[in-house]
């Protein structure tokens, strides 16, 4: 179940209950920090925690905040300054060395644009979007304010606030083309703004060819991230949704009927089902595809078998660039493992460094940013005074 998830499920609960609570939301992060902008956790007015903005260190001042921010009914942003060695107040000490900032917002259940809401409307219909969300204004006294929102879908869709849609939904169809989140400063009709452009991808999608107990715990690990799960297998009596519970989809596809298939060219392919015939059907469907992962269970010797069978059509030369680039096999990385709980580990982390386009390696012996895609600040922020206790702005 990911985060997000987790969230939805805790604040319908609390709505049910009519338990007023806010939304912490890390919209702005100069530095290092544990979480980056975007990272959510709802707390309500009895001070229950769902989700997380940073390790544990701003976790207990950030729902003091929120609860005031629940009593006052009006949001707040506030900034925590984690570079000054000798604060220990909110048990920061020289911890992220960095500069966070948090938007906490009461949430109105009554509202069908909540923060929430607009959070459930992309998690219905999951295609990559963009949601904007302003965090800071020039105090002019004018329209705009802290906490509007606008949420861009893939189709062009809108929803938020009408006065801020066509400069935000501006800023966030150029962010969406890009496919990072960013921080800008944007002028609107209600004065300029500084907002948040959160880009929004859906649960990643993973099929799994092969039934028996090993599949069993790669679905669970994989599951447990949130991810899209589902199970293909000829055998009746294994691909089952009770064997498989956390799947998504479980099909009974005999190899015969595979050929008819149409792959789903986006979700990433693994092939556990240690029949030579049906690895081979899969690999048939599969590598015409563009696929970003097919791996492949068993020895180097094996994949080689399969890659040169006249059902594939491919040339020699073929072979080597799709060993070296789309097929993974052996499948995973080399982590030592040789249970099934092991492997599976293996193969998700392997899975995991090829969406994020990472060569695995210890990150002690790195020298690039940890986070990928960290949102671009357009400038430092101007009017918050960055100090080592946490200061709120209205």
């Amino acid at each position: 179940m990911t985060e997000l998830q987790r969230l939805l499920l805790a604040y319908d609960r609390h709505r049910a209950a009519a338990r007023p609570c806010a939304l912490a939301t890390v919209v702005e992060v100069l530095g290092s920090a544990y979480r980056r902008p975007g990272a959510r956790m709802l707390v309500t007015e009895d001070g229950e925690l769902t989700g997380a903005i940073s390790g544990g260190c701003l976790e207990g001042d950030a729902r003091q905040r929120a609860r005031q921010a629940i009593f006052r009914g009006q949001p707040a942003l506030v900034t925590y300054d984690t570079r000054d060695e000798d604060d220990p107040r909110h048990g920061l000490g020289p911890g992220c060395q960095g500069v966070v900032r948090i938007l906490l917002e009461p949430l109105d259940f009554a509202a069908p644009d909540n923060p929430v809401e607009l959070l459930r409307g992309f998690a219905q219909h999951p295609e990559p979007a963009v949601l904007a969300t302003v965090f800071e204004t020039d105090n002019s006294g004018l329209k705009a304010a802290v906490g509007q929102r606008v949420l861009l879908s893939a189709d062009g869709a809108l929803r938020g606030t009408p006065l801020l849609a066509a400069p935000l939904a501006e800023a966030a169809r150029l962010t969406l083309a890009q496919g990072q989140s960013q921080i800008l400063d944007i002028e609107t009709d209600g004065g300029p703004v500084r907002a948040l452009l959160e880009v929004l991808k859906p649960p990643l999608r993973l099929v799994v060819y092969g039934a028996g107990n090993d599949a069993q715990p790669l679905v669970h690990l994989a599951a447990s991230l949130g991810w899209h799960i589902t199970v293909v297998d000829g055998r009746p009596n294994l691909a089952t949704a009770a064997r498989f519970p956390e799947a998504t989809e479980v099909r009974i596809v005999p190899v015969r009927e595979l050929e008819t298939q149409k792959p789903d060219a986006g979700a990433y392919h693994v092939l556990l089902s240690h029949n030579y015939a049906y690895d081979l059907a899969a690999l048939q469907i599969l590598l015409p595809t563009a696929a970003p992962y097919i791996g492949l269970l068993g020895p180097r010797a094996k994949a080689g078998r399969l890659l040169s069978e006249d059902e594939l059509s491919l040339s020699d030369a073929d072979i080597p660039a799709i060993l070296q680039t789309r097929l993974h096999s052996p499948i995973g990385l080399g982590l030592g493992g040789e249970t099934p709980e092991e492997i599976a580990l293996a193969i998700v982390a392997e899975i995991q460094a090829v969406k994020n386009k990472r060569q695995p390696q210890h990150l002690r012996d790195t020298t690039s940013a940890i986070h990928n895609g960290s949102p671009k600040a357009s400038q430092e922020p101007g009017t918050v005074s960055l100090v080592s206790s946490a200061t709120e702005v209205a």
